[in-house]
C-alpha cells in the first residue's frame, strides 16, 4: 500500500511541478521524442531486428552442448575468452544491438564470464570504429582503444566469473538438465545458416564511414545489394533444410526476446534523449557546456565523470568519434577521451535496463561498476603519458 501511495504521490508531484514554461525542459521533452524516432529509423530495422532473429536462432537451433563446450563453465578458458573478447571485430553493433545476442547465449548455457566478455566486446571492438578513431583522433588513441577494449573484455569476464561463481554454477546445473534433441541438420548446414544470419546483421547495420575510408565506404555503397543477396540465400536455406514447425519455433523465440528487450530499450532511449539529447546536439536537459567544463585535464574527477556520463549516454555505432572530436576541441583531456571511448559504446541507459532484466540487479551493478572503474583508471594512465 505505502509503495503504491508513494509512487502515486511522486507521479502527481512530477506532473504538478512540471516546468512547462522552461524552454530547456520542453526542448528536452521534444528531444526525447526525436531521439526515439532517430533510434527507430536508424537502428531498429537494420540492426535490432536482425539481432533479434539471430538471438532467436541461437535459442532454438544452436546445440546447448556446443554452447557449453565453448562458453560453459567446463570450457577451456583461453578459448572462451579469446572468442568472446574479439567478437566485436566481426559484429559492428552498438550497445543495444548486442543485447539479444548476449541474452541468447546466456539462455543457452554460456557462463557469465564469457557471456559478459562478449557483451562488452561486441560494441567495443568494432574494427571500423577503431580505424576511424586512429585516423580522426590520432593513432595513439586508436591503438589505446583497441588494446584496452580487448583487455577489458577478458578482465571483466574473469572478474564476473570469480564473483558469481557459485550462483552461475547453480544456474548452469539447472540448464544442463534440459534434454537435447537430435539434430536434424549437419554441422555444416547449421554453420551456413548461422553464418548467413550474422552476415545479414553485419551488412544491414554497416554504418556510413567518411568517403575517403576506401574499402569500408565501398562496402557501405553496396551493402543493400549484399544484404538482398544474403536474404535470398537464407530463403533457399530455410526452404531446403528447415521444417515448418522449426521456423515457427524460431519466430516464437525471436518474439520472446523482442517482448523482453524492445520496451526497455525504447524507455531507456527516451530517458537518454531527455537528459543528453541526440548525439552532437546540445538539446538535452543537461547543457553540454557543463560536460565540457568537467572533463578537462586528467584528474581522477575528470576521468570518472567522463566514464559515468558516457556509460549513461547512447552512442550509435561510429557517432562517438565526431562527438569526441567536438569535445576535445572544447577542451576535453586525452585521458577522459579514452575513458569515454571505453565506457560509452559498450554501455548506455537503455542497455542497462535490458541487462538488468537478464542478469538481475546485483550482477548488472557489478558489470557497470567494472566498466566505469576500469575506464576511469585506464583514462588516467593514458592521460599521464599522452
Amino acid at each position: 500500500m505505502w509503495q503504491k501511495l508513494s509512487l502515486m504521490v511522486a507521479v502527481f508531484s512530477a506532473v504538478y511541478f512540471m516546468p512547462l514554461y522552461s524552454g530547456r525542459f520542453t526542448g528536452a521533452v521534444l528531444e526525447a521524442l526525436y531521439m526515439v524516432q532517430y533510434y527507430a529509423r536508424q537502428h531498429v530495422l537494420t540492426c535490432l531486428i536482425p539481432a533479434l532473429f539471430v538471438a532467436g536462432a541461437i535459442a532454438s537451433f544452436i546445440s546447448q552442448n556446443a554452447v557449453l563446450q565453448y562458453f560453459g563453465a567446463e570450457a577451456k578458458k583461453w578459448l572462451s575468452y579469446a572468442v568472446a573478447s574479439v567478437s566485436g571485430s566481426v559484429l559492428a553493433v552498438c550497445s543495444c544491438t548486442v543485447l539479444p545476442l548476449f541474452a541468447g547465449l546466456y539462455k543457452r548455457g554460456a557462463g557469465i564470464g564469457p557471456a559478459t566478455a562478449f557483451l562488452y566486446s561486441g560494441p567495443a571492438i568494432n574494427i571500423l570504429a577503431i580505424i576511424l578513431t586512429a585516423r580522426v583522433l590520432g593513432w595513439e588513441l586508436g591503438l589505446a582503444r583497441a588494446v584496452s577494449a580487448v583487455v577489458f573484455a577478458i578482465i571483466i569476464g574473469l572478474t564476473m566469473s570469480v564473483i558469481f561463481r557459485k550462483e552461475d554454477k547453480e544456474r548452469l546445473n539447472l540448464i544442463s538438465f534440459e534434454g537435447e534433441e537430435e539434430e536434424s541438420r549437419s554441422l555444416t548446414q547449421s554453420a551456413v545458416y548461422m553464418g548467413l544470419l550474422v552476415l545479414i546483421l553485419v551488412f544491414a547495420a554497416w554504418s556510413r564511414p567518411p568517403e575517403d575510408a576506401g574499402f569500408f565506404y565501398t562496402v557501405f555503397q553496396m551493402k543493400w545489394y549484399i544484404t538482398a543477396f544474403l536474404l535470398a540465400l537464407l530463403g533457399v536455406v530455410l526452404w531446403r533444410w528447415f521444417e515448418k514447425e522449426e521456423m515457427v519455433e524460431w519466430m516464437e523465440s525471436t518474439w520472446v526476446f523482442a517482448q523482453q528487450i524492445l520496451p526497455l530499450l525504447f524507455i531507456g532511449v527516451l530517458i537518454a534523449g531527455f537528459l543528453m539529447g541526440r548525439p552532437g546536439l546540445d538539446a538535452g536537459i543537461i547543457p553540454s557546456v557543463y560536460v565540457e567544463q568537467l572533463v578537462g585535464g586528467n584528474s581522477l574527477q575528470a576521468n570518472a565523470i567522463a566514464s559515468v556520463l558516457a556509460a549513461f549516454m547512447y552512442f550509435a555505432t561510429l557517432t562517438e568519434i565526431p562527438i569526441l572530436q567536438a569535445l576535445i576541441g572544447a577542451g576535453m583531456g586525452q585521458g577522459p577521451s579514452l575513458a569515454l571511448l571505453l565506457a560509452g559504446p559498450a554501455l548506455s541507459l537503455p542497455s542497462m535496463l535490458v541487462i538488468h532484466s537478464v542478469l538481475g540487479l546485483k550482477k548488472t551493478a557489478v558489470y557497470i561498476g567494472l566498466v566505469v572503474v576500469m575506464a576511469t583508471f585506464s583514462g588516467m594512465i593514458y592521460g599521464t603519458f599522452f
